[in-house]
């Protein structure tokens, strides 16, 4: 099942239309979400029943132009619509416990202008367990390839293994980048040769299985000088799918996101997926 969070704005409508095709990509049941304060669902509600009443026909409304979205991206799946209590961000996260893809808009209603990623996209993304994918909008013309960002690292690894079958799904290039230089106290290292081969080389290998599992995914590596953020960014432009690991080399181990991650959140465009352990 994918799980699909809604608020009304028009990110998440196209979180709506993306996770249909994902879900018909799949061949899996998708299920469209909003949620409202937990005292609107309840029955004994009294003194705030008109307001609980309107509230709920709201809700209704939103839900359904999100369903709309869906079966017109995709009449083969099968959609439901559910209401939710409580805070979107931990009711959508306790939702999506058994999903196999929590995929929410990246900016939403009341988010402020210029900010890519509204709070509770952001709050999903850095505490959820579930692999998530944040929508800003979804490009009107594609490259038919997906991007991943590399440094080495396990959880690294893991979304290169999810990005390989997304390209398998979709019929796409895979595009692996990995960042080779890091900025230092004072600016970048110069650019040297043998540096980008050795880190080429690394890139190649941590490759090798994934293209086994996945011996039809056509592959492009690439290591660019420069800082990981920049790089990626700039990769993932015009690309169907941006996906990055939840943490990378040098972070805490309390951190469920990554300070590149985290970035990256709030500066691609494009759609871009968080990969759990």
């Amino acid at each position: 099942m994918i799980i699909v969070g809604v608020d009304g704005s028009r990110a998440g409508l196209e979180a709506a239309g993306w996770a249909a095709a994902e879900a018909a990509l799949r061949g899996s049941p998708l299920t469209v979400a909003h949620a409202v304060p937990k005292w609107v669902c309840e029955e004994d509600t009294v003194r705030y029943a008109e307001v609980a009443r309107w509230m709920r026909e709201g809700a209704d409304t939103v839900l359904a132009a999100a369903r709309d979205r869906a079966l017109r991206e995709s009449q083969q799946v099968p959609v439901e619509a559910v209401l939710l209590p409580g805070d979107p961000r931990t009711a959508l996260i306790k939702a999506s416990e058994e999903a196999e893809l929590l995929v929410v808009g990246s900016s939403g209603i009341g988010g402020v202008r210029g900010l890519l990623v509204g709070s509770v996209a952001y709050g999903v993304a850095a505490h959820t367990r579930t692999n998530v994918v944040l929508v800003h909008e979804r490009p009107s013309l594609t490259r038919g390839e997906i991007v991943a960002g590399t440094d080495g690292s396990p959880s690294a690894g893991r979304a290169l293994e999810f990005a390989f079958t997304e390209a398998e799904l979709r019929g796409a290039r895979l595009r692996a980048v990995q960042a080779w230089a890091w900025p230092q106290a004072g600016g970048f290292p110069p650019a040297d040769r043998g540096s980008e081969q050795d880190t080429l080389h690394r890139l190649k290998e941590s490759l090798t299985e994934h293209r086994e599992r996945h011996p039809g995914v056509e592959v492009v590596e690439e290591v660019v000088h420069g800082h990981p953020v920049e790089v990626l960014r700039e990769a993932a432009a015009g690309a169907d799918l941006l996906v990055v690991g939840s943490r990378g080399h040098g972070q805490l181990a309390g951190m469920l996101l990554g300070s590149i991650s985290q970035a990256l959140l709030h500066h691609t465009p494009s759609p871009i997926a968080v990969v759990r352990g």
